[in-house]
């Protein structure tokens, strides 16, 4: 049996739609820049062919300001715009309980992310948060989840990562880690193998 799952957050623990869209618009406001719809912003929230920092704020990289636009906005908003999926908290339970550790590996900003997670009331559940301003390379790069075996002293044989897009998928690949798809995010595959409830996930969990 594994020893880790590793967790991506927007859109596989977290429904944050609303959120992304708005913080992304509010940054883009901060740089004159007209606001972007809503489909076009989560269909290249995943999309590992893109610079997601030209494509959003046409930079050839993220600046400090950025984070702190977005942070500020996540700070302002998240209270009445972030949920957990359905069944995500009594999963993260169960698996602690089984001796599961549970970390994430997300892009997205660390100051936003602890507030998400803390907000939500389920940060106290994982051994170990990695986000995409702590690496040199954010995914689809295999940095996070290096550190995070890294940080809790295990092997890529020994965890799992659970994610919603195709960035996840390229990163889980290049640590060696096996990966499950689910699709209740913003990328909504409808491959064969990907699963599309808790309870399904469960089960594909420990099944390995």
């Amino acid at each position: 049996m594994k020893k880790l799952v590793i967790f991506d957050m927007d859109g596989t623990l977290v429904d944050s739609s609303v959120t992304l869209v708005n913080a992304i618009n509010h940054v883009r406001d901060n740089l004159s820049l007209e606001p972007m719809a809503e489909d076009e912003i989560l269909s290249k929230l995943n999309d590992h062919t893109i610079n997601p920092a030209q494509y959003f704020y046409k930079a050839d990289e993220f600046k400090a300001e950025h984070e702190v636009w977005f942070s500020q906005y996540y700070k302002d908003n998240h209270k009445r715009e972030l949920r957990l999926y359905d069944g995500i908290k009594e999963l993260l339970e169960e698996l602690k309980e089984r001796g599961f550790k549970l970390a994430v590996a997300t892009n997205a900003y660390k100051i936003s992310t602890r507030q998400s997670l803390t907000y939500l009331d389920i940060i106290d559940y994982f051994d170990s948060i990695v986000c995409g301003d702590e690496v040199q390379w954010a995914k689809p790069h295999p940095d996070m989840l290096y550190k995070i075996l890294d940080e809790l002293k295990l092997e890529p044989k020994d965890a799992i990562f659970v994610g919603d897009g195709e960035r996840d998928q390229e990163a889980s690949k290049n640590a060696g880690i096996d990966y499950i798809m689910v699709h209740w995010g913003f990328s909504n595959h409808k491959e064969e193998d990907a699963v599309s409830s808790i309870e399904e996930l469960r089960e594909k969990i420990f099944e390995y």
